[in-house]
């Protein structure tokens, strides 16, 4: 995401390099740049414009201070600390406090509400150890009460729906009853929505906000429409005063326009930002790491943070003693993955990394390239995965013609695989690297 946007930053920045200070003459041309940089990625010219001066002000102001700073390093300095202040400052949270704490979340549809609120509850209930209902206040849209109740189910959370009511309003106070009643600590509740803003949403999810008095009100908005989805926040921000935005699909071409502006436009805050499919990919949404990714510095702070997440030190341990004993198989293999797999998608793990975003951004990189890896592994029986060892050419032929794969692509699967088997025992064992490197053919010195 934003990478188009870092590519012409950077080309801004680099007018700067070899200088030996700022003068309102060199860098005139960089303020230019970075104007164009922030309209192409769909963010409105009066902002673009603002933003620029206060980054031209700031740098005149400090160009006789900083002697020591580069001045295409003090540039990017100031664009950050800028983009920083435009995003927010901060991270915001969200409230949830209350007997219960309501969540109403509102949008148009197509943004993503139903897989955030499911999200959003996975959320709560894992992190802040709460007990959440799903509310279905969706009447209009076919299959919408079954999709919320299956991502209920799927994440453990509590469920409220009235298939025969199609009073929305009525299904809410209903369910806040329910939630009472059955102690939950968090009511989320999903409301319909329109292909575009009209005054017959605006009124039902007004109401429903009147009759509920929700906790928090969260707008969500497809982050690809750019500056339609400022316009499309303001127009509902207008009507139901919502306490937060929540940026969905930033996994997809993005511009950035949406993250940058419409915190300006709205003078609400962005509280999460979500970037993919899986109930995994829901992150709190802090500015300063978002400027650090427009701006590709990466974001190590939230990889780590995803990281430790998925860390079972139980699961660690005895990984740990199966590699020591060079016991490491493909039940482990397919464990690994599947943590790696709820990290997010593999592209954005990777622009998460300082350096890692800009060496790969011309490659093909997403989730599939470990769906091969795991239709070899789930092609063999459960012995077969238990001791690798077994895998004789006879059966490398039935799994070859279970996964619909070649037979020397299951051999250099398999030779791959004992590479790294035995590359991660020598490591348990604190054997040196030169060791490591003699053991394989072409890595000798």
């Amino acid at each position: 995401m934003f990478e188009s946007l870092n590519e012409k930053l950077e080309g801004a920045f680099k007018n700067l390099s070899g200088e030996g200070k700022i003068t309102e003459i060199n860098i005139a041309q960089s303020i230019k740049e970075i104007r164009r940089a922030l309209v192409s990625a769909d963010v409105n010219y009066a902002i673009a414009k603002e933003f620029t001066d206060k980054v031209k002000d700031e740098a005149m102001g400090q160009s006789n201070v900083l002697k020591a700073v580069k001045p295409g390093e003090l540039m990017v300095k100031i664009v950050m600390d800028e983009m920083i202040e435009l995003m927010g400052g901060q991270s915001v949270g969200i409230n949830v406090k209350g007997s219960p704490g309501v969540v109403l979340i509102s949008g148009l549809q197509g943004s993503g509400k139903t897989t955030f609120s499911a999200k959003l509850a996975k959320y709560l209930k894992e992190k802040k150890r709460l007990k959440v209902l799903m509310v279905a206040c969706d009447v209009y849209r076919p299959a919408a009460i079954d999709q919320l109740t299956v991502l209920a189910e799927q994440i453990g959370a509590g469920i409220y729906k009235e298939p025969e009511n199609k009073n929305p309003i009525s299904i809410a106070e209903n369910a806040i009853v329910h939630a009472t009643q059955n102690q939950y600590n968090v009511v989320i509740v999903d409301t319909a929505g329109r292909l575009a803003v009209d005054e017959e949403m605006m009124q039902e999810i007004e109401s429903i906000r009147y009759a509920i008095q929700p906790t928090e009100t969260l707008f969500v908005v497809d982050s690809m429409t750019g500056q339609d989805a400022v316009n499309t926040a303001k127009a509902f921000n207008d009507r139901i005063n919502f306490d937060g935005v929540v940026l969905t699909k930033l996994d997809g071409d993005t511009r950035g326009g949406a993250a940058l502006s419409v915190k300006y436009t709205v003078g609400k805050p962005i509280k999460f930002i979500s970037t993919g499919e899986t109930l995994e990919t829901l992150d709190v949404f802090h500015p300063d790491r978002m400027a650090q990714r427009i701006l590709g510095m990466g974001d190590i702070v939230s990889f780590v943070e995803k990281a430790q997440e998925q860390f079972d030190e139980k699961e660690t341990k005895r990984l740990e003693k199966k590699i020591r004993k060079n016991k490491f198989d493909f039940n482990d293999f397919l464990s690994q993955i599947n943590q790696i797999r709820k990290m997010g998608d593999l592209k954005s793990l990777m622009n998460m990394i300082p350096g890692v975003g800009k060496m790969t951004k011309n490659m093909d990189i997403d989730d599939s390239a470990f769906n091969k890896v795991e239709a070899i592994i789930y092609s063999m029986t459960p012995q077969e995965r238990s001791h690798p060892e077994l895998l004789n050419m006879s059966r490398k032929k039935r799994i070859a013609r279970g996964c619909g794969q070649k037979i020397h692509e299951i051999n250099m699967f398999i030779k791959q695989f004992d590479q790294m088997k035995k590359m991660m025992h020598m490591m348990s064992k604190g054997k040196g690297m030169n060791q490591m490197m003699n053991q394989f053919p072409g890595m000798k010195k």
